[in-house]
C-alpha cells in the first residue's frame, strides 16, 4: 500500500529531496513551494505551470490538507472572529482573529486537546487526543485569511494545546510561515506560549527563532503553582526562572509572563510583591489577564481587580499591563466552543 505525504508539512529542502527522489529537477520543488504557500492552491491540477505528467505525479505521491470549516462566531462588540475547525480524522480545533492597531493577529491551536491539566483552563476539560501536523496549524492562517478576507500581520501560539509539548510539528510550522518562497512572515511577528516544559525553552533558545517567548505563570510560590498548574509539580518555579534568563541571555528576546488573575486566589499584594521578585533585574514584561469564567470552575476575576493588581506591579516597578479582552461575547478564550460542540 502506497503512503500518501502531506506535502503542506514538508520544508522546501524535504519537498526538494522528495522530488528529486521521484526523478525530477530540483528547482520543481520551489515551483510547487510557491504554488502551496503563495497561491495557495487546494489541487495540484491548479499548478498550470509544471506538466500534467508532474501533478499526475504528485497526485499520486502527495494530499493537500484542508480543514472544514464547521461554525463561526463574530463579536458584536469588537471584530474579532472565532473558528471552530474540523480536521480530517474528525476532530475538532478552535482558531480566532483579533484586530489591533498595528492590524491582525491570529490565534492558533497546536494540538486537540491539552495533557497540561491547569485547572483553570477550558482547553484541558475535553482531554487530550493528538498533536497537530505542521500543515494542520498553517491551514488555519490560510483558512482563516481566506474567510475573513483579511491580511495576517502576527501569530500567536496560545491556543488549544501546549505547544512545547508538539515541539518538532510546531518548529516545523515555524519554518514553513517564515519561508521566503512562501508565506514569508518574520518569527518576529509570532509569540509562543508556553506552561513551562523547560527542557524544550532550552531547545528553542538553541534555535535562536526571534520569536516572543510567553510563560503562563500565573502564581508565585510552587505551592499554589503547582494546585494550578500540575506542570510544577515536575518544573518549580526556580527552574523555570532559571531557563527563562538563560533564554534571554542567549536570544537577547525580553520575555512574556502571562498571569491569569484569579479572585482570592493569586490577587493579592504579597502575590504582587512575589511577581516582582520573580522578574526582577530581567527585561520582562507582565501581561495581567482577568481569568475566563468557565462552567466546570468557580474562579473568577474581572477587568477592576486586574486593572488594581496591575497598579500593585507598577508600583514595584514590574512592566505590567492589563490584557485587552476580546470577543467576550463569543467566548474567544480557547477550548470553550470546541466542548460545546463535541458535548
Amino acid at each position: 500500500m502506497i503512503h500518501i505525504k502531506d506535502i503542506l508539512s514538508l520544508e522546501l529542502r524535504e519537498l526538494e529531496d522528495a522530488l528529486t527522489a521521484l526523478g525530477e529537477k530540483k528547482f520543481r520543488a520551489l515551483q510547487v513551494f510557491e504554488w502551496l504557500h503563495k497561491k495557495r492552491v487546494t489541487s495540484f491540477d491548479e499548478m498550470t505551470n509544471i506538466s500534467s505528467v508532474l501533478r499526475d505525479k504528485l497526485g499520486s505521491e502527495f494530499f493537500i490538507g484542508r480543514l472544514k470549516p464547521v461554525r463561526q462566531l463574530c463579536s458584536l462588540v469588537d471584530p474579532t472572529k472565532k473558528f471552530l475547525f474540523e480536521l480530517s480524522d474528525g476532530n475538532h480545533i478552535e482558531t480566532v482573529l483579533m484586530s489591533y492597531e498595528h492590524g491582525y493577529s491570529l490565534c492558533v491551536s497546536t494540538q486537540v486537546g491539552c495533557k497540561m491539566g491547569c485547572r483553570f483552563c477550558a482547553s484541558t476539560i475535553a482531554g487530550f487526543k493528538r498533536s497537530l501536523e505542521p500543515s494542520e496549524i498553517l491551514l488555519q492562517l490560510y483558512e482563516a485569511e481566506r474567510i475573513s478576507g483579511e491580511k495576517v500581520s502576527s501569530i500567536v501560539l496560545m491556543g488549544i494545546g501546549e505547544p512545547l509539548d508538539n515541539f518538532d510539528n510546531v518548529i516545523k510550522f515555524l519554518r514553513i510561515l517564515s519561508d521566503c518562497n512562501g508565506t514569508n512572515m518574520s518569527l518576529r511577528h509570532v509569540s509562543l506560549s508556553t506552561c513551562g516544559l523547560v527542557e524544550r525553552i532550552y531547545d528553542l533558545a538553541k534555535l535562536d527563532f526571534g520569536l516572543t517567548l510567553s510563560i503562563s505563570l500565573h502564581a508565585v510560590t510552587d505551592k499554589k503553582r503547582s494546585e494550578l498548574m500540575p506542570v510544577n509539580k515536575k518544573y518549580g518555579i526556580d527552574r523555570l526562572m532559571t531557563a527563562c534568563r538563560d533564554y534571554f541571555a542567549q536570544t537577547g528576546r525580553r520575555i512574556s509572563f502571562e498571569y491569569a488573575l484569579i479572585d482570592g486566589e493569586n490577587d493579592t499584594l504579597e502575590d504582587a510583591k512575589g511577581l516582582a521578585g520573580l522578574v526582577s533585574g530581567m527585561p520582562a514584561h507582565v501581561n495581567i489577564i482577568p481569568v475566563n469564567k468557565i462552567k466546570e470552575r468557580e474562579f473568577t476575576s474581572n477587568r477592576r481587580s486586574a486593572h488594581r493588581f496591575c497598579e500593585m506591579l507598577k508600583g514595584l516597578g514590574v512592566n505590567a499591563t492589563v490584557r485587552r479582552t476580546l470577543g467576550s461575547d463569543i467566548d474567544a478564550a480557547c477550548g470553550q466552543l470546541r466542548r460545546e460542540y463535541e458535548i
